[in-house]
């Protein structure tokens, strides 16, 4: 008898090709806290279960907010 190893859920759907975005704003800050941790951090595409050509143009996005101070670096 074989067990089974780990647990597998069901596979998320990017967010932005259900609906069609073609670009992350920067500026569209409560878009982009969905995808920030309360310390901060980015989630990772295999919790937030974007593609991988949106969750680089995320990335990019809160990465361009933090440097207008739109999103905090971190949360004290």
């Amino acid at each position: 008898m074989k067990r089974e190893r780990g647990r597998r859920g069901k596979k998320r759907v990017c967010v932005f090709c259900v609906d069609k975005i073609a670009g992350i704003d920067y500026k569209d800050v409560p878009r982009l806290k969905k995808y920030i941790t309360e310390r901060g951090k980015i989630l990772p595409r295999r919790i937030s279960g974007n593609c991988a050509r949106h969750q680089r143009m995320l990335t990019v996005s809160i990465k361009r907010a933090r440097n207008i101070a739109l999103i905090p670096f971190t949360t004290e």
